[in-house]
């Protein structure tokens, strides 16, 4: 059931007194992305880590990391995530209205680049952008907390995304981010995820990738 999708373990769930631990755990249990959740206190309430730190942790692994900006006017920040160590950058089409120009500027650093949506968002407001992005993250629980459990009509977003994708050709991967527990996995597997996020399940060893 898994052997294509990949799994992006978060670190916002991690001891963070010990990323660089945290890291070689994601490794060492079939991690194929480090998920990095950056939060400003302005788009979501809570604020985690910046440029510097990332820095600090792209030291410690040669695994992917796919940076998640839950910041507003990402447009203004996206290239010094991309100095700090991002492979992928994903930013939320809720926090600018400059959606276009943030995939050009990650394109044009030579990254991959990510469109989330919230979990109220319909995947119609990205629809214009599916043909030029490499991932569109769905947000399965409300963005900023973790531990949250799966909100079921996100699923569906899933599937047509998944629908879309078959149809026109296109190949952005589709990932969800939120509550995938060993409960949950495999409704968003079934629905067409390629990367799976998991924060609390992964480090807490209730999540098995094998």
């Amino acid at each position: 059931m898994k052997s294509n999708v990949m799994l992006s373990p978060s670190l916002l769930s991690a001891d963070f007194s010990n990323l660089a631990g945290a890291v070689g755990t994601i490794k060492e249990n079939s991690g194929s992305l480090v998920h990095i959740d950056v939060m400003d206190g302005h788009f979501v309430p809570q604020v985690t880590y910046g440029q510097p730190v990332i820095a600090s942790v792209r030291k410690c692994t040669d695994l992917p990391f796919d940076v998640h900006l839950m910041v507003e006017h990402p447009e203004s920040s996206i290239s010094s995530y991309i100095d700090a160590g991002a492979d992928w950058v994903t930013f939320h089409i809720e926090a600018t209205c400059h959606a276009d120009r943030c995939v050009q500027i990650i394109h044009e650093r030579g990254k991959k680049a990510g469109i989330a949506l919230c979990p109220a968002t319909p995947v119609s407001a990205i629809e214009t952008l599916l043909p030029f992005v490499d991932l569109v993250l769905v947000m399965t629980v409300n963005p900023g907390w973790g531990g949250q459990k799966l909100i079921p009509y996100t699923v569906e977003k899933v599937r047509k995304l998944a629908d879309i994708k078959r149809k026109e050709g296109f190949d952005y991967k589709i990932s969800v981010d939120g509550g995938i527990n060993s409960s949950t996995l495999p409704s968003v597997i079934d629905a067409g995820t390629d990367i799976v996020v998991s924060g609390s399940s992964f480090f807490k060893g209730e999540l098995k990738w094998e």
